[in-house]
Order: C-alpha cells, then sequence, then structure tokens
C-alpha cells in the first residue's frame, strides 16, 4: 500500500500548489492514500469547509490535525463525525470537540501534538505516549492495512523520541508543524518509517510561508506583526511516500519535493 502523506497545506499558495501537483503524484506513484495536514489551510488558520472540500476533489483522501484544528468552529461538526476525512490531535483534554482518531481505506490515522508548540505552549495537552498508547491498546484486534501518526510539534528530540518510541507498533510517523524539511527520512529498525518535520506546500520564497516584509520587523525590531501569507512567486510542494506492507510496517519512506 502506497500512503503519501503531504505537510502543512499553507494557504491558497499551499492549495495552488496541492491542486497542480497530487493529480500527476497519484498515478506516477501508485498511491493509494493521501493525508494532508491541513490545520493551516485557510489564511494559515484552520480551515473552512469549502477548503476541506477544496483539498478533497483534488486527490485528498483525509485531512491531519495540527494546533490550529479547531480555529474554525465551521470545521467542528466534520471533525465529530467519524464518516468525514479530518482529525484534530488527540491529545487535547477530555471534551475537545473531535474523534480522536478515525480510519480511512482500512488506515488508522491518528494526529498528536507534541508538548512544546510555538505560543500555545502553555496551552494544556496530554502527555502524547500516554495518549497513543491507549489508542493502540483499545485498536489491537482491528484488522487494518496501515497505522499513520502524525506528529505536530517544535522539538526535534521529541519527534525522533516518538519515532523510536512507537518504531514496529506502527506503520509511519510523520512529524509536522516546521514548514521545513530534514533530512533524516529512514525506516526504523522495527519497520516504522520516519521523519522529524515533512515540510509544507506553499510560497518557496517566504518565512514558512509568511512574508518577509511582515516578519523581519518582528525579530529586527521586536514589533508585533501579523502574518501576511505570500501568494506569488515560486511555489514548492513537499511530501513522503510511505510504502506498507503485509504485515502493517513501512518497507521505504521516500521525501517528494518539487517547486514550480
Amino acid at each position: 500500500m502506497n500512503v503519501l502523506y503531504v505537510g502543512d497545506v499553507m494557504g491558497e499558495a499551499g492549495l495552488a500548489v496541492v491542486e497542480q501537483a497530487l493529480p500527476s503524484l497519484r498515478i506516477r506513484h501508485k498511491i493509494d492514500l493521501v493525508i494532508a495536514q491541513s490545520e493551516n489551510v485557510t489564511d494559515g488558520r484552520g480551515i473552512t469547509q469549502a477548503d476541506f472540500k477544496r483539498l478533497r476533489r483534488v486527490g485528498v483522501d483525509f485531512c491531519s490535525g495540527g494546533n490550529w484544528s479547531l480555529y474554525r468552529e465551521e470545521i467542528l461538526p466534520a471533525m465529530s463525525d467519524p464518516a468525514q476525512p479530518i482529525i484534530r490531535p488527540a491529545n487535547y483534554p477530555p471534551g475537545t470537540p473531535g474523534l480522536v482518531y478515525k480510519y480511512i481505506k482500512g488506515v488508522l490515522v491518528i494526529s498528536l501534538l507534541g508538548q512544546i508548540v510555538g505560543k500555545d505552549a502553555d496551552k494544556p495537552v496530554d502527555n502524547p505516549l500516554k495518549v497513543i498508547d491507549k489508542i493502540l491498546a483499545t485498536q489491537k484486534d482491528i484488522k487494518k492495512s496501515a497505522i499513520i501518526v502524525n506528529f505536530h510539534g517544535d522539538y526535534s528530540s521529541e519527534k525522533v523520541v516518538i519515532g523510536h518510541y512507537l518504531d514496529g507498533r506502527v506503520t509511519a510517523v510523520v512529524g509536522d508543524h516546521w514548514h521545513v524539511p530534514t533530512a533524516d527520512a529512514r525506516v526504523l529498525p522495527g519497520g516504522t518509517a520516519h521523519i522529524s518535520d515533512v515540510g509544507m506546500c506553499g510560497a518557496l520564497d517566504a518565512s514558512l510561508g509568511v512574508k518577509f516584509s511582515s516578519v523581519i520587523p518582528r525579530w529586527r525590531d521586536g514589533r508585533q506583526t501579523h502574518n501576511i501569507l505570500e501568494t506569488s512567486g515560486p511555489k514548492q510542494f513537499n511530501a513522503v511516500l510511505v510504502n506498507a506492507n503485509r504485515a502493517g510496517l513501512a518497507d521505504s519512506i521516500q521525501q517528494i519535493q518539487q517547486v514550480f
């Protein structure tokens, strides 16, 4: 089974490049399932129903979650519906809207937040290692083709730890949130595909998809500025392709990086 995990789709530029890149990739690599990180899709914060449908139309089968997943209330009913292929991080506190895992085409998909995520570092999240243990325990008797875990976090050390912690128990652990692809994609000794960060889809000549003109004054002068997304210039598409074997582990992981 070939599973493509697409990095953070950042705003209109991200949507446009996914629409440009994905159809041919699905054919060329005989992709069975496409999962895309959707927490930044609509203007960089959350996702609307319209943009969710737009991703689905172009070939995204499932949308994973991050720290902006709950930003737009209109998407919350879909996150609570097991038939809707979109999820929020599983380790938010009890009572948070949305289901903690879902299945798509026989694949169990789980999103987790790291315990330090930028400005959200002071917000309470449950321990991701304990949460994933509970989910896997409850689902152990259900037949599945693969288990894909997305880890949305800041610390590379935490991303590496959870990859090895789950090695041999899941098909892939894909890190995101940095929007910058790392060079450590590999199959771990126990058979789990892992990468610390898959990267993003959106503007290439930008600060993680944001115009330099809105970011540089923040770093140089300490000014509080709003993020203005870059929409012009070349666009990048970053993803990883994971081949899952019949045992539910990974035979390979391949980075896909394209510029348009």
